[in-house]
């Protein structure tokens, strides 16, 4: 794949991925071929500040884990308020690189 194409996905797309994934993202995209670029762009890929808000405001309902598609996760905080809110407070600092783990996931489902 051309570099330059390269270079502007990581500048516009790293914040969605752990750090220490962009070295390795980058050598996916460059063994990629041309034809899977639409397919790379078109990828929906989760924004972790929007985690952290859901997170914030509904993490004691699950909506946060419901979000991620993590449905028992959702359905045991939902039951339980988050744990008596405890586990509310404990996603609210792991939700973000659980969305940049979901992005890896589904990152490398479309290009192994």
């Amino acid at each position: 794949m051309d570099n330059n194409k390269i270079d502007m996905f990581l500048a516009s797309k790293s914040k969605f991925f752990e750090s220490h994934r962009i070295s390795e993202l980058q050598d996916k995209l460059m063994n990629a071929s041309d034809d899977k670029w639409i397919v790379i762009n078109s990828i929906e890929l989760k924004d972790p500040q929007t985690f952290l808000i859901v997170s914030i405001v509904g993490g004691t309902l699950g909506i946060d884990r419901f979000m991620l598609g993590d449905i028992g996760l959702g359905v045991g905080k939902l039951l339980t308020a988050g744990g008596c809110g405890i586990w509310a407070i404990v996603d609210i600092f792991l939700i973000r690189e659980a969305a940049k783990k979901a992005n890896w996931d589904l990152f490398t489902s479309v290009l192994p």
